[in-house]
């Protein structure tokens, strides 16, 4: 994940405190971007049919990565812990599992898909509103949108653990102040919480457009959003765990 850092030129020595906190910003922004960052959120949000879920996703994104950050980063600037290449290693392939898996649930949640759509209708739970001193009750589910919005912070945080090594190290060699240190890490995240806000609602488009009128094309579109990200994660596993000599053999 160096490269997400690649704005600082080699030398970090000379810059300013304000000059930090500003580049944490905008490299919270660039880090949005990542392949590996889009491809996640592109299964998380495919099933959105609102495009303020899907930009609500994305932010939560932004929120767990942010999470993660700052407790390394406290660990990191008040304990002087360093995070071992291995462990940096084992995150990163710990993201390639990750992104398998979510490419995996959306191919099985289309092949399941009539049988979701009754187990929808059976979980669904009542809620009792009163017209005219007569009650009436009324069946109502969240689609699982609750479920969503906890997985849209997990993957965020596993996503910050995934790159947080590297971040942690650039800190240490720039920051003579934890405050510093913590605001820098503040900015990045609220710099990785907008960017992927703006991604997520770009990519939920095409999904909220075709949810309801447009089912085929829905259905293809998330199977590639499924497809990209399994791709992605074994090429994350190679390239950390044969390339980079994480696995033993």
């Amino acid at each position: 994940m160096i490269e997400s850092f690649g704005i600082f030129g080699g030398n970090l020595s000379s810059i300013t405190p304000a000059l930090l906190l500003t580049i944490g910003f905008v490299t919270g922004l660039q880090h949005a971007t990542e392949a590996d960052h889009v491809a996640a959120i592109a299964t998380i949000v495919s099933k959105s049919k609102k495009l303020n879920k899907a930009s609500l996703l994305g932010a939560l994104w932004g929120l767990g990565h942010t999470l993660t950050l700052f407790i390394m980063g406290l660990a990191v600037l008040l304990v002087a812990i360093s995070i071992p290449e291995k462990l940096a290693l084992s995150f990163e392939f710990g993201v390639g599992i990750m992104l398998i898996v979510l490419g995996l649930s959306v191919i099985k949640s289309e092949r399941k898909k009539g049988f979701l759509d009754t187990l929808r209708i059976v979980t669904s739970h009542i809620h009792p509103h009163a017209h005219r001193n007569k009650i009436h009750v009324h069946p109502h589910s969240h689609d699982g949108e609750h479920m969503h919005s906890h997985k849209s912070i997990i993957v965020g945080m596993i996503h910050g653990l995934g790159g947080s090594g590297v971040l942690m190290l650039v800190i240490l060699s720039t920051v003579d102040s934890v405050v510093t240190g913590l605001v820098y890490i503040a900015l990045f995240g609220m710099g990785s919480i907008i960017g992927m806000l703006l991604i997520s609602t770009a990519i939920g488009l095409p999904f909220v457009f075709t949810a309801k009128k447009f089912g085929r094309i829905n259905k293809y579109i998330r199977i590639v959003a499924a497809a990209v990200s399994i791709g992605l994660g074994i090429s994350i596993m190679y390239k950390v765990g044969i390339m980079e000599q994480l696995l033993p053999f």
